[in-house]
């Protein structure tokens, strides 16, 4: 097996070198005062090379393993000056050359500064053995030893600094090359992680479903306490998603508020605020975020460019929770957002334009259906009674041609009603219908509409009821009049013969509300709001009644121009109630 270590070559050339000197002093024939020296350096050396042993074998800490290493090559300095002196004896022994070797070990070892010291004891020692010995000094020799022993541990150490410079600055680029692929390859992840919650954001043009695999890929991403997106709009934010705590109670979608004085404010510029800590109340929403536990926030914009539609805000639970990279990808997350959210508003804009011209193409089409018929009837009535009397005009008894003059001028009022609607919503849509307001007593407007209603028709009754004293109301006679007949019209059309319509007037809530009531087929709660649609007819089986669908469409039109509201309550076969509201003057 190979040796794995650096110390365990060194022992085992420690080793091969005992035996190697072993060997030599058995061969060499010492003078008699040399041999047991010569044995002492052999045995000597030998537990050097133990204790070298035993250190391979032990794991020790950097101080301890440099100070054994010192004392490793202090030992075989004391083995290279003890060889060097049992061959003093010999002149020109090729021995003396060995104590390089340590100069050499303790310049790698140590550098510059073990390779001049250890220099200096090695070449001082051979010149004490060099004075002691029998020979004679040759100081020559002596300096030459110095040169060579002083220069080898300054080329050898210096040499070794400067190794140990380069490995240094080796080993710093390669831990910085290692720091930069863990920080690429952190930063591949987080743009893969945004790229998901991009792709999540796109996976769906409804808000909610968008919004919703949003918050599932933003949870791995930057865990959150309560997030939420929220859009400007002129002066006004108006909140469109949230998710965690509060999601439904605090700033739910749909809610609005100025913008000023909010955090939304501060990031219309296009920087990104980082608050650390909530309880500081810096804005008039804090007060409402710390009830619900939160305690530090990232506020992002929604950038469009260089435009900020509105803001998305990671809130946490802990103050000053969020990282310089949580920061910094919540920013990008914010530009992420903006362009699906501006998508989703450009779905939802033109998914409503859509519906909004498939349902005016509908109106249209009832409205040409509608109209068609209501003209077609009363002409084809008026033409055929107006052709009767023209050819059998003799023939007729009085009565008949009374009948059919009658005809006539019913059905050519219905014509003249039905061309009035029609001008009547024209102008309300251009905006020219026009008002005279003035103090008016609806007490005297219901009492003249019920008394017309009983003059044209006796089958239905229809009956007024004034309930105390009722104030003064500003507005137009004759709209609030054309209000009223509608109303009475169409309770007496649905209500059964004989039947009854109640007209009731009343004061309430600091105005006058007026109710027309009648026992006809009712009207479903799901289409109690088409009614008041222009155009906007229900069919009930059974009680299908010819009609353009507009009289209720100027009915509440001019109500609100008044101030006032037009609604209905009412059940299937229970009839239905429509209450005129109107604010006193």
């Amino acid at each position: 097996m190979w040796p794995r270590r650096q110390g365990q070559w060194l022992v085992l050339l420690r080793v091969a070198l005992v035996v190697v000197a072993m060997v030599t002093v058995l061969l060499t024939d010492f003078p008699p005062s040399y041999l047991p020296w010569a044995w002492a350096v052999v045995f000597f050396f030998a537990v050097i090379t133990a204790i070298s042993a035993a250190l391979t074998l032990i794991e020790l800490a950097h101080a301890a393993r440099t100070r054994a290493r010192a004392l490793l090559i202090v030992g075989d300095g004391i083995v290279a000056i003890g060889i060097v002196a049992v061959f003093s004896y010999q002149p020109g022994e090729p021995y003396r050359a060995l104590y390089l070797i340590p100069i050499a070990e303790a310049a790698l070892r140590f550098g510059l500064v073990g390779g001049v010291l250890s220099g200096a004891l090695m070449t001082g020692s051979t010149i004490v053995i060099d004075a002691l010995g029998p020979g004679e000094l040759v100081w020559r020799g002596a300096f030459v030893r110095v040169l060579v022993g002083m220069l080898a541990g300054i080329v050898i150490g210096r040499l070794r600094d400067g190794l140990s410079a380069e490995r240094q600055v080796a080993v710093a680029r390669a831990a910085e090359a290692e720091r930069l692929r863990d920080e690429l390859a952190q930063r591949a992840d987080v743009l893969e992680a945004a790229n998901r919650a991009a792709r999540a954001l796109g996976s769906s043009l409804e808000l909610d479903a968008a919004f919703g695999a949003f918050n599932r890929e933003l949870r791995g991403l930057v865990p959150f306490a309560r997030a939420a997106i929220v859009l400007v709009d002129g002066d006004i934010a108006t909140t469109i998603a949230t998710a965690g705590r509060g999601a439904h109670e605090i700033f739910p979608p749909g809610s609005s508020g100025p913008l000023e004085g909010s955090v939304l404010e501060q990031v219309l510029d296009g920087r990104i605020v980082v608050r650390r800590n909530l309880e500081d109340r810096e804005f008039a929403e804090d007060e409402l975020l710390v009830e619900l536990g939160l305690r530090s926030e990232v506020v992002a914009p929604l950038l469009l460019g260089a435009r900020t539609i509105g803001m998305l805000s990671v809130s946490r639970a802990k103050a000053d929770a969020f990282s310089e990279d949580e920061v910094e990808l919540v920013a990008l997350l914010g530009r992420l957002v903006a362009t699906a959210v501006q998508n989703i508003r450009a779905y939802e804009a033109e998914r409503r334009r859509v519906e909004e011209l498939a349902r005016l193409s509908a109106l249209r089409a009832d409205f040409v259906s509608l109209v068609s018929h209501e003209l077609r009837s009363p002409m084809a009535a008026v033409i055929g009674a107006s052709r009767t009397l023209q050819e059998r005009w003799r023939l007729l008894t009085a009565e008949q041609r009374e009948s059919f003059l009658a005809l006539i001028a019913d059905e050519t009022t219905r014509l003249a009603d039905l061309v009035a609607d029609v001008l009547d919503t024209s102008r309300l849509e251009a905006g020219t219908f026009s008002y005279r307001f003035e103090d008016v007593d609806v007490a005297e407007i219901v009492l003249d509409a019920v008394e017309s209603a009983m003059l044209m028709q006796q089958d239905v009754e229809v009956v007024a009821s004034v309930n105390g004293t009722l104030p003064t109301i500003r507005g137009d006679r004759a709209r609030l009049r054309q209000v009223l007949g509608n109303l009475i019209d169409n309770a007496v059309k649905y209500s059964p013969e004989p039947g009854q319509v109640e007209v009731r007037a009343f004061a309430a809530d600091g105005g006058v509300r007026v109710s027309v009531s009648d026992a006809g087929p009712g009207i479903p709660p799901e289409h109690q709001a088409r009614i008041f649609e222009k155009f906007g007819r229900v069919d009930i089986p059974g009680s299908s009644k010819p009609g353009t669908g507009l009289g209720l469409f100027i009915a509440r039109s001019i109500a609100e121009a008044h101030g006032g509201t037009l609604e209905v309550s009412s059940r299937p076969r229970k009839g239905a109630t429509f209450v005129l509201a109107l604010p006193a003057a």
